[in-house]
């Protein structure tokens, strides 16, 4: 970098050389030093995406796995037996109601299918469950929608990058 900045005329006295030979080993640096930004910026980026990667495959597995569960309880209440707890006016269960009311940030602790349960649920019967006012469950019901809408952002942002990435070679 010092050798790209030194004025041409000085460093081609120093050099004992041409200012055209002084000229092509400064562009030729120039190119150098280039190069290796784009292969750093590109590790980082390739850095990105398969934390992206990983992130998207950690994320459709607890979907999966949510669904799963869902479903499990479907057939349990069609067969009439109810694995929740009757006394909350709500549908949501005993664990989500425990971690909107103790937890700071409820909303990063839930996944997206609690999210959606919470942000659905009457706020007045929410308000009841949790033992708050309306305004403070209507104002966790707008957090959890929000977190809802960054997740959805992010999982499509991750399959753009997927949908980007098809066709090129795979990476190891």
């Amino acid at each position: 970098k010092v050798l790209i900045d030194v004025p041409r005329s000085d460093l081609a006295e120093e050099l004992a050389q041409s200012q055209t030979q002084t000229q092509v080993l400064q562009d030729t640096l120039q190119q150098v030093l280039d190069r290796r930004e784009e292969e750093r910026q590109s590790r980082q980026l390739l850095e990105l995406y398969l934390e992206a990667l990983k992130n998207e495959d950690s994320i459709l597995s607890k979907v999966t796995e949510s669904e799963a569960v869902q479903r499990k309880e479907m057939d349990v209440v069609d067969a009439g037996i109810s694995s929740r707890g009757t006394s909350a006016k709500t549908a949501l269960g005993d664990q989500i109601l425990a971690a909107l009311k103790e937890k700071p940030a409820p909303e990063l602790c839930l996944d997206s299918q609690d999210l959606e349960l919470v942000v659905k649920e009457d706020t007045e019967a929410l308000a009841s469950a949790l033992g708050w006012d309306k305004h403070k469950a209507e104002a966790l019901q707008q957090t959890c929608d929000q977190e809802l809408s960054k997740r959805l952002q992010q999982v499509q942002t991750l399959h753009s990058l997927r949908s980007m990435s098809k066709g090129k070679k795979t990476l190891p």
